[in-house]
This record gives structure tokens, sequence and C-alpha cells, in this order.
């Protein structure tokens, strides 16, 4: 058998932009505590659920750190031959749901407020709602680097979008009430951050699905590694042929080839490899070369 086991040597995904989560963790942390006491005191359902919202970028992005961290660490115990890479991806998982659960939360307080008569001070609504989308366009710019390398760090940046969003929408409510006086439109601009917010939750869930299924990474055709591969001189058939993400940026494959009898085993293994790692990016490919299919082989189910 043959394995490829570098990564390219660019170093796990998630963990080169760790500085990225911790910076965007300060700064929303300590934004979610002003925007909380100021929702609180203003009665704003808006900038509460804004402040949920943050709250959950807050434990969101604590996730993704100590993810990064896990996911980084050397296993010591040889339980894990795969690592703790999977730690991104739950803690990935972790953020839908806590998207999901204040969604939900902002969606049952707007309709309990429904005919009620609800005071709120706008004038709160819009200091704080401008301060909340700087703070989160600083985030947006410090996550967007990483957020197409790791699903960690994409979940993080999702959450810190929908926030962005939610602040907008703070200010927005702000200014209805203000020119209005109908304070109604703070519990509509609170229903439209909610849906903005399961929304997103749902696109990063299946992504999150996705890896835990195992499926086909994105972007690959398992037809088209076959065919590479049965191109290889040497090789007369390929079987057993499986893809997935082991998490964002390590994609890993296996599969059986059988040689010919005249073939280089060796030779074959060297070519199979290259075709894996420069047609499709799979730098950690497991190839086991057979002189004809066995007997667990032909058996197999799966």
């Amino acid at each position: 058998m043959g394995a490829g086991h570098s990564h390219g040597g660019s170093g796990h995904a998630g963990g080169r932009h760790r500085w990225r989560l911790a910076t965007a963790f300060g700064m929303v942390g300590a934004f979610f505590v002003v925007e909380l006491v100021f929702g609180l005191l203003s009665g704003s359902l808006a900038l509460i659920s804004d402040a949920g919202h943050m709250a959950a970028d807050v434990v969101a992005l604590g996730a993704a750190l100590a993810a990064t961290r896990i996911a980084t660490r050397p296993d010591r115990t040889g339980l894990r031959t795969y690592g703790s890479y999977r730690a991104e991806i739950f803690a990935s998982g972790l953020t839908v749901l806590i998207m999901l659960g204040v969604s939900v939360y902002v969606v049952v307080e707007a309709l309990r407020r429904v005919g009620e008569r609800v005071d709120v001070e706008a004038g709160p609504m819009l200091v704080v709602g401008a301060l909340g989308l700087l703070i989160n366009v600083a985030s947006i710019m410090l996550l967007r680097g990483g957020s197409k390398e790791s699903l960690n760090v994409k979940g993080a940046y999702y959450e810190v979008i929908a926030d962005a969003a939610g602040s907008v929408g703070v200010i927005a409510a702000g200014l209805l009430v203000t020119t209005t006086g109908q304070t109604w439109w703070d519990t509509a601009v609170a229903l439209a951050i909610g849906a903005f917010v399961a929304v997103r939750a749902v696109i990063l869930g299946r992504e999150v699905l996705h890896v835990l299924g195992q499926h086909v990474p994105a972007g690959m055709d398992v037809d088209d590694i076959v065919g590479d591969l049965a191109a290889v001189p040497g090789v007369v058939d390929v079987h057993d042929l499986h893809v997935w993400t082991l998490t964002s940026g390590m994609n890993v494959a296996t599969a059986h080839l059988v040689v010919a009898a005249d073939a280089n085993p060796q030779a074959v293994l060297d070519r199979a490899r290259d075709v894996m790692r420069d047609n499709h990016h799979l730098e950690h490919a497991t190839l086991q070369v057979e002189a004809r299919p066995t007997k667990e082989c032909t058996e197999s189910t799966w």
C-alpha cells in the first residue's frame, strides 16, 4: 500500500487564522455587554435580539477558537489516528445550533409582543446599533481572509455577518420609531433579523452535515478520479474508491488499484499518488495495489 501523508506544509487551515478569531472574540465579547445593558434599559426588542445574537457570536467565536487549539494539538493517546481535526466541524455545528436558538427566541418574543403597547427608546438604539455595526464590520474584515479555507472560521464569519445585519436592523428600527412614532417597527425588524439568522444557519448547517456525512468534497467528481487513476500505466481496474473531507482544507481518499502482471507496483503507486495530488488536490491518499481483486473486495457490500 502507499499513502501520501503531507498536507502541503502550509499547516492546518483553522490554526493559521487563529489570531483572527482571537481578535474578533475580544471585540465582540466587549461589545456584547454594552449592547445587552442598553437593550434592557431602552426596552428595544431589536436591540435585545441583536444582543442575544451577539452572545451567540461570543460563544461561537470562543468555540471556534478552542477548536483550532484542539485540532492542532498532537494526539498522545494513540486512539485518534486522524488527530482531533474534526473538533472544528463540531464547533461549526454548535454555531448552527446557537444561531437557530437565537432565531427561535426572537420570533417567539416578537409574536408575544404583537398587540401590546411597548415603550421603546430610539436614541440608545441608534447609538448602540451604529457602534455594533462598526465592531461587526471590523470583525468581518478580519475573518473574511480565513472563511474560504476553514469551515470553522466560515461559521464564525457567518455569525458576524448575521450580526452586522442585525446592527443595520437596529439602526433602521431606531430611525423608523423616531420618524413614525410607531414602536411596532422594533418588533418587525426583530422578526426580520431572526429570519435572516435562521437562513444563514441552515446554509452553514448543510455544509457541516456534508462533512460529517463523509460526502464527496464539493467540486470533486468521483468518476473523474476513477478515470484518471485508470489511465495510469499498468492499472487495469480501480475499485473501493472513497473520498471525503476530514476537516476544512483536508480531503482524504482511499482506493484499490488492480495492476497488470508485468507492471511495476511501486511505479504505479508513485504515479497514482502524483495524479491524486496534482489533478485532484488529494495529498493524503491511501492506495492499495492488487494483482487481482481480492476475495474481500468482491464480497464487500459497501
